[in-house]
């Protein structure tokens, strides 16, 4: 599975408005408010909020990953946001955080689910993408980014 198959440009945001990691991950589930592919979006929220209250998914350069597994989805669904300044996210590295990728997925989808969270963590672990990202201006430069970079060093099965 890519990221570009579950990640669509409707769920990026290009210039996020939250100045703290908890309504930063509020503005990207609401992304979901119609979608299809949401059965409770409550619940979703709740399970990604729980999730954090675990340990936080800031992991570090700048780089944050709320996840969770939850029934309120009946498939694997993804967001991206980018901060034009920084946030305490409480990161593994004690660092701000400028990128945040949500992945939530269905209870039985565990496999898929650690494989695309695998994929997202060694492609924000390249400088280089991280710099390109934060630069981008619109959803559609963030989209091909991670269309281009996903082509680039993973081979697709």
């Amino acid at each position: 599975m890519k990221i570009c198959d579950i990640l669509k440009k409707d769920k990026i945001i290009p210039s996020m408005k939250g100045r703290n990691k908890y309504d930063l991950i509020n503005e990207l589930v609401d992304l979901f408010k119609d979608d299809e592919r949401v059965k409770d979006l409550e619940g979703m929220r709740q399970s990604v909020h729980e999730r954090e209250k675990i340990m936080s998914t800031g992991v570090g350069k700048g780089f944050a990953i709320p996840h969770s597994k939850s029934n309120s989805v009946n498939d694997i669904v993804a967001a991206f946001g980018k901060l034009d300044e920084p946030v305490d996210f409480q990161a593994l590295d004690g660092q701000p955080v400028n990128l945040i990728f949500l992945l939530v997925g269905k209870e039985n989808l565990v496999g898929p689910h650690i494989k695309l969270l695998s994929r997202i963590s060694r492609m924000m672990n390249r400088d280089e993408f991280r710099e390109s990202l934060a630069k981008a201006k619109t959803a559609d430069e963030i989209y091909e980014l991670f269309e281009n970079e996903e082509k680039q060093y993973f081979e697709i099965n």
